[in-house]
């Protein structure tokens, strides 16, 4: 069976529109700084959301799924007050940013990027710990939302376990994760890290809109 077409809107780039390739999108938003697009699965959705504003689409699930009210009840509604974090990296590895934002309101608490070379996993990992230092620097006691098992994982061991070689091109990247492994080794937390279910609550609020 061929796999589900998806449609790509592109609101600000090097040409807006909607388009019916990855390749293409990617082509007009490649070194566009503060490009905004996202992925539709019907042509119909993808012309409709043109029309309005990027904003609106932010951390909305454009995958129609359908659970069981058993399912739903299972996973009830997100904890607010809470904070989302989330990465987006063009190419795997690629240029890779990763933010925070207020799960509630969608306000954007911190970015930082994009980095050379990175990857989606580490993006996640570092999402996580700076994540968990912003409230403890706040000393607020809310939970952070992730949708990545393995960044929550490397979080809970203490080390980024990426496969990714070090290069002169991500040299700086990777400071960020030796800072981000010592914090976690020096500090403690009572944060509790939580699983986005992205199945029951569409994107995470802090996704970028992306593939």
């Amino acid at each position: 069976m061929a796999k589900n077409k998806k449609f790509y809107v592109i609101w600000k780039g090097h040409k807006t529109g909607v388009f019916t390739t990855w390749v293409l999108c990617k082509k007009y938003i490649s070194n566009f700084t503060g490009a905004q697009y996202k992925s539709f699965h019907s042509r119909s959705d993808a012309e409709k959301a043109f029309k309005g504003k990027y904003e609106n689409y932010i951390g909305k699930n454009t995958k129609k799924i359908k659970l069981t009210a058993e399912e739903l009840q299972r996973f009830g509604e997100p904890i607010v007050p809470s904070i989302s974090v989330d990465a987006a990296c063009s190419g795997n590895p690629g240029k890779m940013e990763y933010r925070a934002v207020d799960t509630k309101t969608k306000e954007q608490l911190f970015i930082q990027g994009p980095f050379e070379i990175g990857t989606n996993n580490i993006g996640e990992f570092l999402a996580l710990v700076h994540g968990l230092g912003y409230l403890k620097q706040k000393n607020l006691d809310v939970p952070i939302y992730s949708d990545s098992k393995i960044a929550m994982s490397w979080v809970r061991k203490g080390q980024c376990r990426t496969n990714l070689p070090i290069s002169s091109e991500n040299k700086t990247l990777f400071d960020f994760v030796k800072r981000a492994e010592k914090w976690l080794k020096m500090n403690s937390y009572i944060t509790k890290i939580l699983k986005w279910e992205t199945k029951a609550w569409g994107e995470i609020p802090a996704d970028f809109g992306r593939k």
